[in-house]
């Protein structure tokens, strides 16, 4: 019985304004198949009874929040089946959040890398930006060193370009092969 590869899925976290998008996009590019699924899209198919995250109800908030989830996953498995590397980005904070992720990844192999660059350079990035997001969640920084520090990779790429943060996360996941 011939066992079917693992596959590498990625998700990319951060707290709004730290660069997911933009770094989860030039990392999918990186590979010869690479596919970028941007949560905050998924996110914005619901277009009547939208709960937006930390709005109330909560209870609404945190079933789309899971919902989204859900269905990052899904696209990364299809895509991953059809031979693509998926590259998903989304706000993860907190382990039970990221063991959703785990548990509906089962049987491939998940790279989680947190953006994590200084609040004062995410409040500039934010400032340039057509949408502003970075204020309003800035707390979820504390949230997430608290929640998740030790697990996967942290990037500190407040002095990086998104491009030297890839090549970051790329000599990261070579070292992590060799051991």
């Amino acid at each position: 019985m011939a066992t079917t590869p693992i596959k590498d899925v990625w998700l990319i976290n951060g707290i709004p304004g730290a660069g997911k998008t933009t770094v989860s996009r030039g990392l999918a590019k990186r590979f010869p198949k690479g596919a970028h699924i941007e949560g905050d899209r998924l996110h914005a198919f619901v277009v009547a009874g939208n709960v937006p995250p930390g709005e109330k109800p909560e209870e609404e908030s945190n079933r789309q929040l899971y919902l989204c989830a859900k269905n990052l996953c899904l696209l990364a498995r299809s895509f991953a089946e059809a031979g693509f590397v998926p590259v998903m980005d989304y706000v993860v904070a907190s382990r039970r959040n990221l063991g959703r992720y785990e548990e509906q990844l089962a049987g491939h192999r998940l790279y989680f890398v947190t953006l994590a660059p200084l609040i004062e350079v995410v409040l500039t990035r934010d400032a340039q930006r057509e949408k502003h997001f970075a204020k309003q969640f800035a707390y979820l920084d504390g949230v997430m060193r608290r929640e998740l520090t030790g697990v996967g990779l942290w990037v500190d790429s407040s002095r990086m370009t998104a491009e030297e943060t890839v090549e970051h996360i790329m000599r990261w996941k070579r070292q992590a092969l060799l051991h």
